[in-house]
């Protein structure tokens, strides 16, 4: 580190290590995407690499984006046209350096999506399920009800959870995955857990929580991975001594 701020490589292999990042097959690429200046001291931290993102980056004179969802997926549209010339164009123009980190942020055990979601909300984690061990098991402070859960939730999260199951459902025994992770509902069912907790919910998972007797609450998918890259750029800042801002962009899905 030198006058508050790190060289850029040394911020890549820092993020790789303590992320894990070469562990986990994903959908994206992890780390830095696209390059920008040498050495960083000023890091805007949000959910998605969105123009609005960049704009706020551009506007704090930021070095570095940090996000969860970065650019460049696979079966996406490779060609830089459009919207995505427009958002390569300003982090180019701008000289940024794109971080993004998807499932090893996802995972990771004290920083990552899941486990700061249990944070928020006072879960303590007792385990891990589905592929790739990305999927939490924890219990709440005190057994509830599947309505009082989502009291709980619609207060920290600050949106209203939609929510397949009888309020009085109890609940002692979660099961969770932040995001997209509908998907991951049977693996969360073979857990024992009374409720999967996930960002999203697709057709079909509601006729398999009405069928199951699992209950199921879908949160947000922006809403419950807003902390995981917010607790990492706290975490970077105070190893690095430099200058990390979490910039929330609003998202109802």
């Amino acid at each position: 580190m030198l006058d508050g701020s790190v060289a850029r490589e040394d911020l890549r292999a820092w993020l790789d290590a303590l992320l894990e990042a070469a562990q986990f097959r994903d959908y994206c690429p992890n780390g830095l995407q696209v390059e920008g200046r040498e050495r960083v001291g000023r890091i805007i931290c949000g959910v998605t690499a969105s123009q609005a993102l960049i704009e706020a980056a551009i506007e704090r004179g930021a070095d570095a984006l940090l996000v969860h969802h970065g650019w460049f997926w696979k079966a996406e549209d490779g060609r830089v046209t459009g919207f995505r010339k427009q958002r390569m164009a300003k982090l180019l123009a701008h000289d940024i350096n794109l971080f993004a980190y998807h499932l090893p942020l996802d995972a990771h055990a004290t920083l990552g999506n899941n486990a700061q979601l249990a944070r928020q909300l006072g879960w303590t984690v007792t385990g891990r399920f589905g592929e790739q061990h990305i999927g939490f098991i924890g219990v709440p402070p005190a057994p509830t009800f599947l309505g009082e859960l989502v009291r709980q939730m619609e207060q920290v999260l600050g949106r209203a959870p939609m929510t397949v199951g009888d309020p009085a459902h109890k609940v002692a025994r979660i099961a969770w995955c932040s995001g997209g992770a509908q998907d991951y509902f049977e693996a969360a069912l073979a857990t024992g857990a009374d409720v999967f907790v996930s960002g999203e919910i697709s057709e079909q998972t509601v006729h398999l929580a009405r069928e199951t007797g699992m209950a199921y609450i879908a949160a947000g998918h922006h809403a419950t991975e807003r902390y995981g890259v917010k607790a990492l750029g706290e975490h970077l800042a105070q190893e690095f001594g430099i200058a990390c801002e979490f910039v929330d962009i609003d998202n109802p899905v």
